[in-house]
């Protein structure tokens, strides 16, 4: 089953609003390093979400993790959150950053199989490569480890060749 590569904030333990950091613009009202909670946070839930962009937090309005939240939050750890279980800070982290990478490609491979007229050869590699990324070969040693991978540099080698099939 193809997983979804539209964020799904109720399913999702706030990852993007604990692990990713921000920097004080005119995006962002604060500065907030990596794996500090964001001070909106209210257990998993913005409590400014209605008013973010009046609070200068434009930035989050616009963000998508691709669906790499609800992912890791529910694919490898079964509902759990960093909130209940402190233990699971840095793991969830490590998890949402490699999730992050294989939800990218996996939007990228899925729009070449459906948009592109690919030949025989490089359709069974999209779909081989897609099904690296599937939620029943990917557990949490593939997805921590999945940035500079093997199979990530596989994947961004073959990718650019799909440049012959896009009409300029």
């Amino acid at each position: 089953m193809i997983p979804s590569l539209k964020e799904d904030c109720s399913q999702c333990a706030a990852l993007c609003c604990l692990a990713l950091s921000i920097d004080r613009s005119e995006h962002f009202a604060i500065d907030k390093p990596a794996g500090v909670p964001c001070p909106n946070l209210d257990g998993h839930h913005c409590k400014i979400h209605r008013w973010l962009r009046v609070e200068g937090f434009s930035g989050c309005t616009v963000y998508s993790c691709g669906g790499a939240g609800q992912r890791v939050t529910q694919d490898l750890f079964a509902g759990q959150s960093w909130r209940d279980d402190p233990a699971l800070t840095v793991p969830m982290m490590e998890a949402f950053r490699g999730m992050r990478a294989i939800q990218d490609r996996l939007a990228i491979l899925m729009a070449a199989q459906e948009n592109l007229a690919l030949d025989a050869q490089d359709q069974a590699t999209v779909s081989e490569m897609i099904g690296w990324l599937l939620p029943d070969a990917v557990d949490f040693d593939v997805v921590r480890f999945f940035p500079g991978s093997v199979r990530e540099g596989e994947i961004d080698l073959f990718l650019p060749g799909l440049r012959r099939y896009v009409q300029r």
